[in-house]
């Protein structure tokens, strides 16, 4: 099938921004939860929505736990955001190309647009689809409709990359093409199980996969 539109998720995808969430839940979660949380249960926080994860730590306190995580986070990109590799180089080449390209992320739009910004890809996409944007999140199917529909896109010649099995599910949802990452944190056998169309072993697979040599 042929590919048009490419829409990205953003963390784990994108950017490596893995060790700065882990940060700021930790950060968080010492201020407010009942009890130290293990990394790994902290991974497992990766990917929902903020107030989703946030909410098992501590509901009460949910608005507030939000804001500290929020401020933490903004506060430490520069310290610990960085491109995966061939990530840069193939988003230039699909724009050079021709490609449709958009954000599709559960982050704010002014975050996602910090992290851009320093890996300097902020010029590179023509529609970003955040968190604020939208009624609801990945894996309904709206914020993945919403950026096809300011593009003016056809759903049949879009794909959607992402590195949660949210991104694949979302993909399924609004009717779109799908690939997988697999340097995902949650590691590849969860998209597997959610039958992407393609799993990228790096960024540089999508050019093959599109056409792009």
């Amino acid at each position: 099938m042929k590919v048009e539109t490419i829409l990205f998720d953003l963390d784990g995808t994108l950017i490596d921004t893995n060790e700065l969430i882990i940060a700021s839940f930790t950060h968080t979660v010492e201020k407010y939860g009942d009890r130290p949380y293990t990394r790994e249960e902290i991974l497992d926080f990766i990917g929902p929505p903020l107030i989703d994860s946030l909410k098992k730590v501590n509901a009460e306190k949910v608005e507030d736990m939000m804001t500290t995580y929020r401020e933490h986070n903004y506060a430490n990109h520069e310290k610990y955001v960085e491109a995966y590799p061939t990530v840069v180089e193939t988003i230039k080449t699909l724009k050079n190309a021709g490609f449709q390209l958009g954000i599709v992320t559960t982050k704010l739009s002014d975050t996602a647009k910090l992290g851009l910004k320093i890996t300097g890809m902020d010029q590179l996409f023509d529609v970003l689809i955040g968190l604020d944007d939208v009624e609801n999140a990945k894996p309904h199917p709206e914020p993945i409709l919403k950026a096809i529909d300011e593009l003016h896109a056809n759903p049949m010649t879009t794909m959607m990359v992402g590195d949660n099995y949210h991104d694949i599910e979302a993909g399924h949802n609004a009717g779109v093409q799908t690939a997988g990452v697999a340097w995902t944190i949650k590691g590849r056998k969860i998209l597997e199980d959610h039958d992407p169309d393609y799993m990228l072993e790096e960024m540089s697979d999508l050019l093959k996969i599109v056409g792009v040599e």
